[in-house]
């Protein structure tokens, strides 16, 4: 037997990896870059020992770090037009914070408080709570009138004509009323139940071919009384209306611009002086009326109610304490 032998050649091959050089810390060169700025621009004094891991500058904090108020002996304060001051953390890191770019690290102006808003927010807020939670201070003045709405209110006008043995006896032949704004709310000619004898036209204004077509007496009458049934009537004279309407209305709904004092002491007038509708208008109103031939009835309403509005608060004031003593 033969021996034979195998040689194996075997080639160490050493594959060499090349690493990469390790690159620089960029923070650790940024770091001694700007302590090199620091330090020229008088920030530190000669040459400090840093700590790498605690970021700590000469080993220790500096006054403003430390929150100390006593004042170094060296160097002097940096000048205020620089506007880079060190940071006033409780830890030593933040002031590697700063020389590092955090974005915590920001400028003053960012940080200034808007007085305005500050302020006056909560002022409107505390306001509005007062307005809510407080007492009211408003206080509702009671209203002066018998029912407290305008629609109650009318103003009543009638123009009679004389039927009868030489027109003794009245009868009615036109009746206005308007509203407590001056609104004509109706304004008809009635014919009387008798013949008409005297048209009395010098002061009604009445005449012959107004009553042709006119409303009957007994229809217009019914009319009228719907309208007066619950309103404050207020009229001149106006006893006389409703006696042409044969029709009495409460006194407490009734006024009467003839036996208000308060209207004659306005006009200059006796308080007890029974005075016409037509003086009182001028006096008051400064406005004539019944100038023309013949009244105008719904001229004579309107001007009743416009003189009631000038005493209608102290009148109606007078009315209610007199009931209450009564």
């Amino acid at each position: 037997m033969s021996n034979i032998s195998i040689n194996v050649c075997c080639s160490d091959v050493t594959t060499q990896r090349k690493h990469p050089p390790k690159k620089q810390n960029r923070k650790n060169k940024d770091f001694h870059k700007k302590m090199r700025w620091l330090e020229a621009k008088g920030y530190l004094r000669g040459k400090q020992n840093h700590n790498r891991n605690s970021g700590v500058i000469g080993g220790g904090k500096s006054p403003h770090q430390n929150g100390s108020h006593q004042k170094a002996s060296t160097p002097p304060t940096p000048s205020v037009s620089h506007n880079r001051t060190l940071p006033h953390p409780d830890s030593a890191c933040g002031f590697k914070t700063q020389l590092f770019g955090s974005t915590h690290s920001l400028p003053s102006e960012t940080f200034t408080v808007n007085k305005r808003d500050d302020h006056e927010k909560p002022k409107e807020l505390l306001n509005a709570k007062a307005q809510t939670s407080g007492p009211s201070t408003s206080s509702h003045k009671p209203c002066t009138k018998a029912t407290g709405n305008p629609n109650k209110y009318l103003a009543i006008d009638c123009e009679m004509v004389g039927t009868g043995p030489k027109g003794s006896i009245s009868q009615l032949a036109r009746c206005s009323i308007v509203s407590y704004e001056g609104d004509v709310i109706y304004d008809k000619y009635i014919n009387p139940s008798m013949p008409v004898t005297d048209y009395r036209t010098r002061w009604s204004g009445i005449r012959p071919r107004d009553l042709v077509k006119a409303t009957p007496y007994s229809e217009a009458r019914k009319e009228i009384l719907k309208l007066l049934m619950g309103k404050v009537v207020i009229g001149h004279a106006i006893h006389n209306d409703f006696k042409a309407l044969s029709y009495f209305h409460p006194a407490v709904l009734t006024r009467d611009t003839s036996k208000i004092p308060l209207l004659n002491v306005k006009a200059g007038f006796c308080e007890k002086e029974c005075v016409s509708l037509k003086r009182l208008t001028k006096a008051l109103l400064n406005r004539d009326i019944q100038i023309k031939k013949g009244h105008s009835s719904v001229e004579d309403a309107k001007a009743t109610m416009e003189l009631y509005k000038v005493v209608e608060m102290e009148w109606e004031k007078t009315l209610l304490s007199n009931s209450v003593a009564s």
